[in-house]
């Protein structure tokens, strides 16, 4: 390293011609002399080139100053941050013995020699002290950069959707280059773009250049697993992604897991071109974004299937049945939560109208898709038979033949229309709560084993519901939350319904506001209300 002709030397002596014979040595070798005459002058020196970003590359220090030692001068250095890095070098004519030197070390000091001394040795020692500290630069700006980078892929791992995955790329790659940047993710779904909090655009992107940059990242990706580096001039990128930065074009980093696998993309502004070591860990930074956004859009993949199958056998609305209300609601879980298997059923039977609830244990398709084939074998079992008990221990020997790794909960209730008779089966789930419209509320005592172990369900409990009542089933998503006891929640359930307003829909909206913000579950509520029998034809079921 050459540091002749570019160091800054601050010599602190309070003799004057000792201050003059070694600026002279040093001018004489290239380098800019600041002579001080005390500590105090030192330190005041420091402070203003602090403030303008000129600090001295090492500073000559006498230990024998009036107004504070040379070792003490040298604490005071190395105790405040932005000047801790200045080398100092200790020397004195007096101080000469091993002690004074190792004194001089202790206190921070990183070279010592005595004076009078040779000016090759003077143009050495300082040489070698700003070497070391250039050195111990360089090291310290890369073990913050590999930081930096390692709180970005721990950030970008730690993401619960594309969107948030996008989101911290962007933010990881603006701290390490220390300007505006983007990341792009692109998925089945489409392009999703995340931006760094200090970028310079005014506006966001429209839809175009968000199509301008899904064909960029699809035409220079395409075929090509790993990281690839390109720029991008300006009349090919797009505007809003960095403001006026973006007029001269964009640097983009593209990275796949493999062959056949969605790119990622950081990107940021063409003219603000980075140290090569700062390029290679964007590179990392894209690479460990690509790894992290494959199961994320595989998830995202599967979560638009699931709800794709929730929606289409659950429907909304649900035609009349023969004297009853029948409203149902049915919530899927938070967006960065896997949708599971909770269901609701409608039926009309030759002993009454058939409602039930449940939940396949476990979020994933397969709960979806195992939802869907126990409504289709409890609709099946309607043909021939309306016991609740006798559907429950028909559900439960269907799952263990043909599922018998699975469970679920359910609960199955038949309602005369008529005489208000109810019969209740439940395995393993929330109980059915009836609501009356003098504002109490009750939770049936019927339970019984969950389906999918084998055990024999109790007889069924007999209610009778009045033309006044409200007949409510939930799932647990409703109102289990981490960290409450289920007894609590189920007592926060009946207190919000029996307050609720009147009516089978404005029940159920009412626990959804109370209860359905950012649930980590699904929920599936059914309740329903006697009414006036009003013949109804063609109607067999609402499934």
């Amino acid at each position: 390293m050459n540091v002749t002709g570019e160091t800054t030397v601050l010599v602190v002596d309070d003799v004057a011609a000792n201050r003059y014979a070694m600026g002279a040595v040093l001018r004489r070798a290239g380098h800019r002399v600041v002579p001080v005459a005390s500590a105090g002058e030192a330190l005041i020196e420091l402070d203003v080139r602090m403030r303008s970003g000129a600090l001295p590359d090492v500073a000559l220090v006498d230990i024998g100053l009036p107004d504070m030692s040379g070792y003490e001068l040298c604490r005071r250095i190395k105790s405040l941050e932005p000047i801790a890095t200045i080398p100092v070098v200790h020397f004195s004519a007096n101080a000469l013995s091993p002690c004074d030197r190792s004194r001089g070390l202790d206190a921070g000091a990183e070279a010592y020699f005595a004076v009078p001394a040779e000016p090759e040795e003077i143009q050495a020692v300082v040489r070698a002290a700003v070497r070391g500290a250039r050195r111990r630069s360089v090291a310290e700006a890369e073990a913050g950069r590999l930081t930096l980078l390692a709180e970005a892929v721990l950030t970008v791992q730690a993401a619960r959707c594309p969107q948030e995955l996008a989101t911290a790329a962007a933010g990881g790659a603006a701290r390490l280059t220390g300007g505006p940047a983007a990341a792009f993710v692109l998925g089945e779904g489409g392009l999703v773009y995340g931006l760094s909090r200090h970028r310079a655009a005014a506006t966001g992107p429209d839809a175009g250049a968000r199509e301008a940059v899904a064909r960029l990242m699809n035409t220079l990706g395409s075929g090509r697993p790993g990281v690839q580096t390109t720029v991008v001039p300006a009349s090919l990128w797009p505007p809003g992604y960095f403001g006026a930065a973006g007029e001269q074009g964009a640097r983009l980093v593209l990275a796949r897991g493999g062959d056949g696998r969605r790119p990622v993309c950081l990107a940021t502004p063409a003219y603000h071109e980075a140290p090569t070591e700062t390029g290679l860990l964007v590179g990392r930074l894209a690479h460990a974004t690509a790894l992290a956004a494959e199961p994320l859009l595989m998830y995202e993949m599967e979560r638009h299937i699931a709800l794709t199958l929730q929606h289409n056998f659950l429907p909304k609305r649900l035609p009349e049945l023969p004297g009853t209300e029948v409203v149902v609601r049915y919530a899927p879980a938070s967006r960065h939560t896997e949708i599971g298997g909770d269901f609701y059923a409608a039926l009309n039977t030759p002993d009454g109208i058939l409602i039930g609830v449940g939940d396949v244990v476990g979020h994933s398709l397969d709960a979806a898709t195992l939802m869907v084939e126990i409504r289709h074998a409890l609709r099946a079992y309607c043909v021939d038979e309306s016991d609740p008990r006798v559907l429950v221990g028909r559900l439960d020997r269907m799952l263990r033949r043909y599922h018998p790794e699975a469970t679920a909960t359910v609960c199955l209730a038949l309602v005369a229309p008529g005489s208000g008779r109810t019969l209740i089966a439940n395995a393993g789930h929330i109980p059915p709560l009836v609501i009356r419209d003098e504002g109490t509320a009750d939770f049936s005592t019927a339970a019984g084993p969950l389906l999918g172990i084998g055990l024999d369900p109790p007889p069924p409990t007999e209610l009778f519901l009045t033309r006044s009542d409200r007949f409510l089933m939930v799932t647990d998503g409703l109102i289990e939350s981490r960290g409450t006891d289920l007894a609590v929640s189920l007592e926060q359930l009946r207190t919000v319904a029996a307050d609720a307003p009147k009516g089978t829909a404005a029940l159920c909206d009412t626990l959804l506001r109370c209860f359905g913000d950012e649930r980590e579950d699904d929920i599936a509520l059914l309740a329903l209300r006697l009414v006036d029998d009003k013949p109804v034809e063609d109607v067999e079921e609402a499934f």
